[in-house]
């Protein structure tokens, strides 16, 4: 039996530059020979590359696929970016220029004073944002579990967004759990089909799928 990823939800979102730096030398499964990044206006396509040699080249295989988008950060105090302003107060001004702000601290008049006013610098970086479902997020499936493999690797640099899975490997189905950049536990939970309770409910004492 193949490893399959069965659910998968994600909401991960990387900035841009960080994902291509991720993907100049990446650690890839054996079954991956080289990823392809391709970008389409604001869609972010990385499609990766079969070792085997006798895979047909008519059979698409495993694609990630984000929307780009562009997110406005500050810079704060200890010269770090950040997605909120910082707070300084109501004398405070943001520069919004494209390449961070620059020249020195503008001056207003009050009362016939002149007070400086600490200027924040701000820019526009574009974001990766891997959002959706198995379908939407990882596409085609030749190559599509160590696809994941490559994805859950990317979501553990991720300083935003979460990626949860349910996966087969060999015969066992496992859960994976990755929140802001880290794994945390996972459990899979079997519940009843809501369409089958609906119905009457599941007949657990007469049911052919268990033994």
């Amino acid at each position: 039996m193949n490893s399959r990823v069965f659910r998968l939800h994600s909401t991960l979102e990387l900035p841009l530059d960080d994902v291509h730096s991720f993907f100049e030398d990446p650690d890839l499964p054996v079954e991956i020979k080289d990823i392809e990044i391709t970008r389409r206006n604001n869609t972010l396509i990385i499609s990766s590359v079969a070792a085997e040699e006798n895979l047909s080249k008519y059979t698409p295989t495993a694609q990630l696929k984000a929307s780009v988008t562009e997110n406005r950060v500050y810079e704060n105090e200890d010269g770090e970016w950040q997605e909120t302003p910082p707070d300084d107060g109501p004398g405070g001004s943001v520069s919004s220029g494209g390449d961070g702000g620059g020249g020195g601290p503008s001056w207003s008049s009050l009362g016939g004073e002149q007070e400086a006013e600490q200027e924040v610098r701000s820019k526009l970086i574009e974001y990766a944002c891997f959002k959706g479902d198995r379908e939407t997020v990882l596409q085609n499936t030749e190559l599509q579990y160590p696809m994941f493999e490559v994805l859950c690797n990317l979501a553990r640099t991720a300083d935003k967004g979460s990626l949860e899975a349910i996966t087969a490997v060999g015969e066992d189905l496992e859960a994976v759990r990755i929140v802001d950049g880290e794994d945390r536990a996972a459990r899979v939970k079997v519940v009843e089909d809501p369409r089958e309770t609906e119905n009457g409910g599941v007949d657990w004492r007469d049911n052919k799928f268990i033994n």
